[in-house]
Order: C-alpha cells, then sequence, then structure tokens
C-alpha cells in the first residue's frame, strides 16, 4: 500500500528541521551528528551549514517551510545572535517556527533565551534519544 503526499495530514509528514552554525563558530561535528540522528529518527533535516548570517538563517527556514530551527552555537555570542535570529523569524512571519539551541550556553542564560522564545536548549553530550522525544512532544 503506497501513501500518497496529498493525502497526508500534519501529523503524517516527518517534521521539517533547519540546522544552522550562526556566527564565526567553526566546530560543527556536534551539529552533524544531530543531523544525522535526527534523520535516522525520520525526521526531515536541512543543515545550512557553517559560518550562516541570521538573515540566511531565516531565509532557508522559510524557503523550506521548516517547523523547527536548531541553532548550535559555542563561541558564546548566543546573547547576541539569537536575539537577532528570534526577531528576523517574526519579522519574516516565520515566528510559528519554534526554535531549539544546542552548545555551551551557561545555565543561567537558558531561562533568557527561553523568555526570548527558544523552546529548547541542549549541552553538549544530551543524547540524540532526549533530542527526539523533545522534538516528538512538541509536534
Amino acid at each position: 500500500m503506497s501513501l500518497r503526499l496529498d493525502s497526508m495530514n500534519e501529523t503524517d509528514r516527518p517534521q521539517r528541521i533547519v540546522l544552522a552554525k550562526i556566527g564565526l563558530d567553526g566546530h560543527d561535528r556536534g551539529i552533524k551528528v544531530v543531523a544525522r540522528g535526527l534523520r535516522d529518527h525520520g525526521f526531515h533535516v536541512i543543515y545550512a551549514g557553517l559560518w550562516q548570517a541570521p538573515e540566511a538563517v531565516v531565509q532557508a527556514v522559510a524557503d523550506e517551510d521548516a517547523d523547527w530551527l536548531g541553532i548550535s552555537i559555542l563561541s558564546g555570542a548566543h546573547m547576541t545572535l539569537l536575539p537577532d535570529l528570534l526577531n528576523l523569524l517574526q519579522q519574516q512571519g516565520t515566528e510559528n517556527v519554534k526554535v531549539m539551541v544546542g552548545g555551551i550556553i551557561p545555565e543561567a542564560d537558558v531561562q533568557k533565551l527561553q523568555q526570548l522564545g527558544v523552546t529548547g536548549v541542549f549541552g553538549p553530550g544530551t543524547p540524540i534519544e532526549d533530542i527526539v522525544e523533545f522534538l516528538r512532544e512538541r509536534r
């Protein structure tokens, strides 16, 4: 039995997730591990790459009709780059896209990011299964 795409409802199709590195952070091993892990669990993953400008990431989110945006930041610039990114998402009309952040985020900044609109924050070593469960619970 084949499944016709036009008969799929929102809960049948894989969630679309754009993953990106913004700013000058050049370490991408972790985000590539996450991308592969999410793909292996049935998510549709679009990796936008390294050294992305927030404007380019927001455009990719719109172009890809993403459900989620995952940002990896190891540089410590999260409190500068993420507020700008969240504002751009709102200006683009994509504020319904949920945002998660991974990387080196001090505990003191997690609540601040959540107040700005970040849905989830994941530190180094977070098991892929935890991220998968998080995403599925918030479909």
